[in-house]
């Protein structure tokens, strides 16, 4: 039982860090252009940012796709971790 606790928060551990910083990405960007748009300033390259296109680098077809699964997977494992210790 606890070799199974350690594997859960390992696959939790790591997919969580590998995730956090295109969510944090998304997320920031896409509150400065929602705080930035009713002031009549249109920042569009947020939005090519909130959706995984960065200039040279363009994410787009897969960058939603990652960030669901591995929004997903962070929340299964965390809520099995959570049953687990109540």
């Amino acid at each position: 039982m606890k070799k199974l606790k350690s594997r859960d928060r390992e696959i939790h551990r790591k997919v969580a860090s590998i995730s956090a910083i295109p969510l944090l990405v998304t997320i920031v960007s896409g509150t400065i252009y929602s705080f930035l748009q009713p002031l009549g300033i249109d920042a569009f390259w947020l939005i090519k940012w909130h959706t995984g296109n960065f200039g040279m680098i363009n994410l787009q077809p897969f960058y939603s796709i990652f960030l669901g699964i591995a929004s997903i997977i962070s929340l299964i494992f965390g809520i099995k971790l959570l049953k687990r210790n109540y």
